[in-house]
C-alpha cells in the first residue's frame, strides 16, 4: 500500500508540475504581449536570454526561481502573476500532493505556494526550504517590496543588500526591504525549513 501512495504522489507531483510549466509559459507570452514587448527587449530588461525565454512560453523548459524573479522583475509583475491567475474561492484547500513547487538550478533552494494565485493579491505567503550549506541569491523585487520571514527550523544567514549580514535560529523572525538583491545562506548542517510573506507596495493589476 505504502508503494501504491508513493506512485500515486509521484506522479500527482509531475502532473502538476506539467501543468506550471505549460501556465508559466502562457502566462509569460501573455504579460509579454499586453505590455508590447518582443522577446529580445524582454531579455534586454530581465537579463535572461531571448533562447530561454522563448523554451519558456513555448512550455519547453522548467525555469528556477531565480530565473522567474528576473522575468518579473522585467515585465514589472508580481511572482505570482506568472505563476497562475484563478479566482479564489470563499474556502479553498491547497493539497500538499498538488503543491506548486519551484526550485533553484541545483535543488538546493525549494519554494511551495501557501496561497491561491489571483490578480488582485497584495501578498504572497511562500515555505522556503534550503538545503545545508547551499547560498541563495535573490534579484532584487519590484521597488516597495517587503519579505517578512520566520525561521521556523534549522539556521540561516540572511544579507540585505550592502548591510552586514544576520544571523537567525528557530524561532526568530525578520522584516526587511527586498526591492534590492539578498542572500539566503544555510550555514548549518541539516536543511533550514522557512516561512515568508512577501507584500507589495501596490497592486499591479
Amino acid at each position: 500500500m505504502k508503494s501504491s501512495d508513493e506512485s500515486n504522489e509521484r506522479l500527482a507531483a509531475e502532473r502538476e508540475a506539467r501543468e506550471l510549466k505549460k501556465r508559466v509559459g502562457e502566462n509569460l507570452a501573455r504579460l509579454r504581449r499586453q505590455r508590447g514587448l518582443s522577446l529580445e527587449k524582454l531579455a534586454t530588461l530581465s537579463g535572461v536570454s531571448r533562447a530561454m525565454l522563448g523554451q519558456i512560453e513555448a512550455g519547453e523548459s522548467t525555469p528556477t526561481i531565480a530565473l522567474l524573479w528576473k522575468i518579473a522583475r522585467g515585465l514589472d509583475v508580481r511572482f505570482a502573476d506568472l505563476l497562475g491567475d484563478e479566482e479564489p474561492e470563499e474556502v479553498e484547500v491547497l493539497p500538499v500532493n498538488r503543491a506548486r513547487i519551484l526550485r533553484s538550478a541545483d535543488s538546493g533552494f525549494e519554494s511551495r505556494a501557501l496561497f491561491p494565485f489571483d490578480r488582485r493579491r497584495r501578498a504572497e505567503f511562500y515555505e522556503l526550504r534550503l538545503r545545508a550549506g547551499h547560498v541563495e541569491h535573490a534579484v532584487a523585487h519590484p521597488e516597495g517590496t517587503y519579505e517578512n520571514l520566520v525561521v521556523h527550523s534549522g539556521r540561516l544567514r540572511l544579507t540585505v543588500g550592502d548591510h552586514e549580514p544576520v544571523e537567525l535560529r528557530a524561532g526568530d523572525a525578520v522584516y526587511f526591504r527586498a526591492d534590492v538583491p539578498h542572500i539566503y545562506e544555510n550555514p548549518g548542517t541539516r536543511d533550514t525549513l522557512m516561512y515568508l510573506v512577501m507584500t507589495y507596495a501596490e497592486p499591479r493589476f
